[in-house]
């Protein structure tokens, strides 16, 4: 695993650069070697283009610092683009919609259309003129759902001999090759899951791997490692010179998860080295370490990066070093500041003094605890349930004795959270855009807190109207 890249993916809440620049000292400490770069819309598209950028999208200026910076910390940058599947935040778009694979659908590219490729071939040029001196690029390629229900890719499945393998192949190797002809010193990667269940002969008959290298990937703790092995002898049989794994930091544990969970990442980690010590030698050019922000374009969002910052260590580390021990442990407290690294359960509330640490913090408490403290009030206190219920707040009806049992719990919580909400607020202002903070708050702070805000008002309006 001497190839040790981390996935930053930026299509939801995409850090503010400066604090991406504190954290790439960190990074390079813990063992990371590059960053693979998943831009989505967050990338200063120009031209043609231009509809792709989200408001938040980085400068020209902030990129080229922030790329330089990457390479004074001795880290390889790899740009990934999707090129086939997970093309939403293209296709939503009116100017590009005519290019979807189904009309309905924004997730895949039609394979047919030239202008498909003229897209696609377009928004690499733009990325390219960006980098400086790249080894690799991503071109993703992955769970391009649909594909072969569009019309045209109906009326060529009727041909003889077309099958939809052929077909995502067939865009594979023009993406590959349109990108080796332009760039022939850049070799492209492209995920593995519509590979993996082709045939030898149909993967060796395609050209496709003399054109790129697959990266494999599976986030879950019980890989089948004898099945990854296979896997990496039949890619290297086929003809692909080297191959790729991803596993994964944060991200792949819920949609909506707000936490993360270090164990199960390590663990992840720890099956990976497994299928490394059991591959052909020679065959594993490294490994990528996702860290998913969103499913898809638009899903919810999962882990912040400064909350899952911890898991990415351990996983760093147990990598760098071929697995876990108590000396792993303390090398990453001693990195992040943190006195004591919980691995197998949530993340403590111990500080720590890496960027973002309070955010970390911040966000284990609210996970924690604001929804069970507002629900413990709001449906297992007696008071409350028995005589302020929905029935007594519509009628603003209160027994002023009752009222004392439960209004100062009621204040004192609110005014509790409300003072936590904002320090998480100022701490996520220091690392993300407004959108993003606005959205996180939206669906973990605010559901609980408006109806705590909404008791303590109809308490104040029942005490008013009984006056």
């Amino acid at each position: 695993m001497r190839r040790r890249l981390v996935h930053l993916d930026l299509k939801g809440a995409a850090p503010r650069a400066q604090y991406l620049e504190q954290v790439l000292p960190l990074l390079h400490a813990l063992g990371a070697t590059g960053l693979l770069l998943e831009y989505e819309d967050t990338f200063p598209y120009t031209g043609p283009l231009e509809p792709l950028q989200a408001p938040h999208a980085y400068s020209p200026a902030e990129l080229r610092a922030l790329l330089s910076r990457a390479r004074a910390q001795g880290l390889d940058v790899v740009p990934l683009v999707q090129s086939f599947g997970h093309m939403e935040f293209v296709l939503k778009h009116r100017e590009f919609a005519h290019l979807r694979e189904v009309k309905a659908l924004p997730n895949a590219l039609n394979p047919h259309k030239e202008e498909s490729l003229a897209l696609v071939k377009a928004m690499i040029d733009q990325v390219m003129a960006l980098h400086e001196d790249l080894q690799w690029f991503h071109i993703g390629c992955d769970e391009v759902y649909y594909l072969g229900e569009g019309e045209e890719s109906k009326q060529w499945l009727q041909q003889q001999d077309n099958t939809p393998e052929k077909l995502c192949l067939s865009h594979i190797k023009a993406v590959a090759t349109c990108l080796a002809s332009s760039y022939p010193r850049v070799t492209p990667i492209v995920w593995d899951d519509m590979l993996r269940g082709m045939s030898e002969e149909t993967l060796a008959e395609s050209g496709v791997p003399q054109l790129v290298q697959p990266m494999i990937w599976d986030y879950a703790t019980d890989i089948d490692v004898e099945g990854k092995v296979q896997l990496v002898e039949k890619y290297h049989r086929c003809g692909f010179s080297k191959v790729w794994f991803a596993s994964a930091f944060k991200g792949a544990t819920g949609v909506n998860q707000s936490l993360t969970l270090t164990g199960h990442h390590l663990r992840n980690q720890l099956e990976w080295l497994q299928v490394a010590s059991r591959s052909p030698t020679g065959v594993l050019e490294g490994i990528a370490l996702t860290g998913w922000q969103r499913y898809d374009h638009f899903s919810v969002l999962c882990e912040l990066l400064p909350v899952a910052i911890p898991s990415l260590a351990v996983c760093l580390q147990a990598l760098k070093n071929g697995g876990y021990s108590e000396k792993v442990k303390e090398n990453v407290e001693k990195l992040l500041g943190m006195s004591n690294l919980e691995i197998d359960t949530y993340m403590s509330t111990s500080l720590g003094t890496f960027p973002g640490s309070n955010i970390l913090t911040l966000v284990t408490q609210v996970s924690f605890y604001l929804k069970s403290s507002v629900d413990e009030l709001l449906e297992r206190n007696r008071y409350v349930t028995g005589w302020f219920s929905p029935y007594h707040r519509k009628r603003k009806i209160i027994h002023p004795i009752m009222m004392h049992h439960f209004q100062p719990d009621a204040v004192s919580l609110l005014s509790k959270w409300n003072a936590v909400v904002q320090d998480l607020q100022a701490a996520m202002e220091q690392v993300f855009h407004r959108c993003a903070i606005e959205e996180w708050m939206e669906e973990n702070v605010h559901p609980s807190l408006q109806k705590l805000q909404q008791v303590v008002d109809d308490l104040d309006e029942a005490i008013k109207a009984q006056n």
